[in-house]
C-alpha cells in the first residue's frame, strides 16, 4: 500500500500542437492529409460515419480510424508499419484539429477547404502586402487565433510571441526554447521578460529563471516541502516525480538517489560506476544532463578506467545535511525533465512559427522579417491585451482584421518602422518595398556565404548522386523533398555563375520560407527555374530554363523529354525570344533523353492553339552533376558555359553520346582548355 498520494503533474508550458504532429515537409503533408481527408469521408462506406462514434464492425470505436489509417497507406501517405493503426490515426492527424484546419469529427473546416483551394490552385505563388504567401497568411491568421489551454488557463501563444519580440527585437534560441514557453499568465510574461534582461546583462542563469518559475507552481512547491522532511523512500519519489504518463517511469530516479547518496553523502568511492550505470538507465534527454553534471566523461570505458578521476564533486552546501541534499535532488530532477521537454518542444515550436513566413531563425536567433516587424511592433501591445482569452474564429476563414481590426496592414506604420530601422527617407509603399528586398538579398548572399559555400555544394551534389537523403536534408532543410532541394541547389549554383546578378529569387520557381529555404507543396509546381539576362557583349538579351530532375534510368526518358520540350517551346512561342534555351540537370543523363534533346534542333513545335504558329528549332543541353561539380570547383562563368554551349548546339554531330561527350560534356571542356593555358603559358618567356 502506498504511504503517500500521487502529487499530479500540470504543464508549465505552453506549446503549439503535438509532438506527434511534428513531421519533415510540414507544409506539404498538411495539405496532403487535408485532401485525403477530403476524399475520404467522400467514400460511401464513410459518408455519415463519426471519427469518435462506433462503428459496426469488430473494432467498434476504432473501426473508422483503422479505417483510415489504412487509406493513408494505400495513398502512399505512410508506409503502415504503426503497431497500433488507430492511435496513429490519430496521431497523424493532432495537428490538423489543433491548428482548425479540421473539427473534432476530422471534416474540413471552413479554413481547411481555403487552404486546399490555395495550394491545389498554386495560390502560394501570390504574395500578400505582409511579403508572405497566401497560404502563410492563413497560417499567420491561425497562428493568431490559436490557443492552448493545457496549463489550466487559456493561453494564445502567437500572440506572447509578437509581445516578447516587440520588447526584446530578438530571443536566442536558448531564451526561445527554454523560457518563452513559459510565459502562461501575465505575471509569468513580465516575470521572464525581466529574466531575459538580466540574463543578457549576465545577472542570473537560465537554470535559475526555470527553477524560479517550476517553484512558483503549487505542485512544484508540495512536492518539493514532502520530500525534503520526509525519509527517502522509492514510495516517497515517485509520488512527488510527477512523470506525466505514469509514476512507474519514474523508478530509475529512486536507484540514482541511492547511488548519489553513497557517493556524495556516504562517501563510498566503489559506487562511482553502479552510479554512472544508474544514470545511463534515465530517458535519454535527461541521462546526458545527469552525466554532464556528474562525471568528467560521458563513455563507460572511461569511467571504469579511472573513476575516481572522474566523479565530479557538487557544491559543499548540497552536501553538508540530509535535507540540502534532498532538495538538491528533487530540484536537479525537475530541472532537467522540465529541459528536456522544453528541448523536445523547441523544434515544434519552431515548424508552426516558419509555416507563417513571417520568423527568420539564423545565427542561433529568433526574430520578425522586416515588413512582419513592421506591421506587428505598434500593435503588439494591444494585441497581447487578448493573449489570454480564446478566440471563436479557430475554425472560419476570415481575413486578418477580422480577427482584430489593429491587424489591418497599416502602410504608414511599414514605412516609418522600415525609415527608424535602415536610416532611410522613404515616402511611398512602393519605395519602402524596394528597401525591403535590397535588404532581403543582402541577407540571402550572406546565408549563401555561410550556409552554401563551394564546399558544401560539391558534398550536397555527391549526395544527389549517392542518394544520400538524410545528409541533404539535414544540411538544408527537411521542410522539401530532396529533388526541390536539388532544384533549389541548382539555381544557387546558377546564380553564383552569374556573378550574383539577377533577381534569383523570383527565377526560382519555388516556394521560399523566410530563411530563404526551399518549401514543397502536395500540389506540385512547374519544375523550371527561369534565369533572365540582358544582352552584354558575351551574349544577347535571353532567358535561360533551368530543368532539374534526379529521376533514374528506369523513368527518365518518360518523365523528361516531354515536359522539358513543352516548357521551352512554350515559353519561345509566348515570348518570340528565339535566343531562349533550357539546360536540362540530372544526376544521370539517359542516352534518350539526351538524343531526344539534340533531335529538338531540327523538330518543329507547334502552338496547340494555333498551328499555324510554330517554331523549328529548341536548343537544349544536358549536363551531368559531374558537369555542375566542375562548374562550381573551377568557377567558370556563365558568359564562358553561353558560348560553350552555343558552340555544342551548332555543331553537326548528331550520335547524342559522341555529341555530349565531345560537345557538352564541361570538365572534358575545361580540361582541355587548361592544358592548352598551361601549354602556353609554358612556352611564355618570363619577363
Amino acid at each position: 500500500m502506498n504511504q503517500y498520494d500521487r502529487i499530479p503533474y500540470s504543464s508549465f508550458l505552453w506549446k503549439f500542437g503535438t509532438t506527434s504532429f511534428r513531421t519533415h515537409e510540414f507544409n506539404k503533408r498538411i495539405e496532403w492529409q487535408l485532401r485525403l481527408l477530403d476524399e475520404f469521408w467522400q467514400k460511401p462506406e464513410n459518408k455519415g460515419l463519426g471519427w469518435e462514434n462506433p462503428v459496426e464492425g469488430q473494432n467498434g470505436i476504432y473501426e473508422i480510424k483503422n479505417r483510415y489509417y489504412d487509406w493513408l497507406v494505400e495513398n502512399g501517405f505512410t508506409v503502415g508499419n504503426d503497431s497500433v493503426k488507430y492511435k496513429a490515426a490519430r496521431e497523424k492527424t493532432s495537428g490538423l484539429v489543433d491548428m482548425g484546419l479540421i473539427d473534432n469529427e476530422h471534416r474540413l473546416t471552413d479554413v481547411g477547404r481555403k487552404l486546399l483551394t490555395i495550394t491545389s490552385t498554386h495560390g502560394y505563388e501570390e504574395r500578400t502586402s505582409l511579403g508572405i504567401s497566401k497560404d502563410s497568411e492563413l497560417y499567420l491568421g491561425q497562428l493568431i487565433k490559436l490557443s492552448d489551454g493545457n496549463t489550466g488557463n487559456v493561453i494564445r501563444p502567437f500572440l506572447i510571441v509578437v509581445y516578447l519580440l516587440s520588447k526584446l527585437e530578438y530571443l536566442t534560441y536558448d531564451e526561445f526554447k527554454y523560457l518563452m514557453p513559459l510565459c502562461i499568465n501575465a505575471n509569468t510574461t513580465e516575470g521572464i521578460l525581466n529574466s531575459i534582461r538580466e540574463l543578457r546583462e549576465e545577472q542570473i542563469f537560465i537554470d535559475n529563471v526555470i527553477v524560479d518559475r517550476l517553484l512558483e507552481r503549487a505542485n512544484y512547491s508540495e512536492g518539493l516541502s514532502r520530500f525534503t522532511s520526509n525519509i527517502f523512500s522509492e514510495d516517497l519519489l515517485l509520488s512527488v516525480g510527477m512523470n506525466r504518463k505514469s509514476a512507474s517511469y519514474d523508478k530509475p530516479y529512486s536507484a540514482l538517489y541511492h547511488e548519489m547518496h553513497s557517493v556524495y553523502m556516504d562517501k563510498n568511492e566503489s559506487r562511482i560506476l553502479p552510479l554512472f550505470e544508474a544514470v545511463k538507465k534515465l530517458s535519454s534527454g535527461c541521462s546526458l544532463k545527469w552525466k554532464q553534471l556528474l562525471f568528467e566523461s560521458s563513455t563507460i570505458s572511461v569511467i571504469e578506467k579511472n573513476p575516481n578521476e572522474n566523479i565530479k564533486e557538487l557544491p559543499q552546501e548540497v552536501v553538508e545535511s540530509e535535507e540540502e541534499f534532498k532538495r538538491f535532488f528533487y530540484i536537479t530532477m525537475h530541472l532537467f525533465k522540465a529541459k528536456a521537454t522544453l528541448e523536445d518542444y523547441f523544434d515544434l515550436n519552431r515548424r508552426y512559427l516558419n509555416l507563417s513566413n513571417c520568423f527568420i531563425f539564423d545565427e542561433g536567433k529568433v526574430k520578425f522579417d522586416i515588413v512582419p516587424r513592421q506591421f506587428f511592433r505598434p500593435i503588439a501591445d494591444g494585441l497581447y491585451e487578448h493573449a489570454y482569452e480564446a478566440s471563436e474564429l479557430l475554425h472560419q476563414y476570415c481575413p486578418l482584421d477580422s480577427i482584430n481590426p489593429m491587424l489591418k496592414f497599416n502602410e504608414a506604420n511599414v514605412i516609418s518602422g522600415i525609415n527608424t530601422e535602415f536610416g532611410t527617407d522613404l515616402t511611398d509603399i512602393s519605395e519602402a518595398f524596394n528597401e525591403v528586398e535590397r535588404q532581403r538579398y543582402d541577407r540571402f548572399n550572406a546565408m549563401l556565404d555561410r550556409k552554401f559555400n563551394k564546399k558544401t555544394i560539391i558534398r550536397l551534389l555527391n549526395d544527389f548522386d549517392s542518394r544520400n537523403d538524410s545528409e541533404i536534408n539535414s544540411l538544408v532543410t527537411d521542410n522539401a523533398d530532396v529533388p526541390t532541394i536539388f532544384e533549389y541547389i541548382l539555381g544557387i549554383i546558377w546564380y553564383n555563375l552569374s556573378g550574383r546578378k539577377g533577381k534569383v529569387l523570383d527565377y526560382l520557381k519555388l516556394s521560399l520560407d523566410a530563411n530563404f529555404l526551399p518549401i514543397t507543396h502536395a500540389a506540385g509546381g512547374e519544375a523550371d527555374i527561369v534565369y533572365e539576362y540582358p544582352t552584354t557583349r558575351y551574349f544577347p538579351e535571353h532567358c535561360l530554363l533551368l530543368e532539374a530532375t534526379l529521376s533514374d534510368n528506369t523513368n527518365q526518358r518518360r518523365m523528361e523529354m516531354e515536359p522539358v520540350s513543352r516548357h521551352l517551346g512554350n515559353h519561345l512561342l509566348r515570348t518570340k525570344n528565339y535566343d531562349s534555351y533550357c539546360v536540362f540537370a540530372s544526376s544521370y543523363l539517359h542516352i534518350n533523353v539526351i538524343s531526344d534533346f539534340r533531335g529538338r534542333k531540327n523538330y518543329f513545335y507547334c502552338d496547340q492553339q494555333n498551328k499555324d504558329s510554330y517554331i523549328t528549332s529548341m536548343k537544349i543541353i544536358p549536363i551531368s552533376t559531374n558537369d555542375l561539380r566542375t562548374i562550381v570547383k573551377w568557377d567558370i562563368p556563365y558568359s564562358e558555359l553561353y558560348d560553350h554551349f552555343e558552340k555544342a548546339f551548332q555543331a553537326e554531330e548528331i550520335h547524342p553520346q559522341r555529341w555530349y561527350d565531345e560537345y557538352v560534356n564541361i570538365e572534358n571542356m575545361f580540361n582541355n582548355e587548361s592544358k592548352l593555358f598551361m601549354a602556353a603559358e609554358e612556352g611564355t618567356p618570363n619577363n
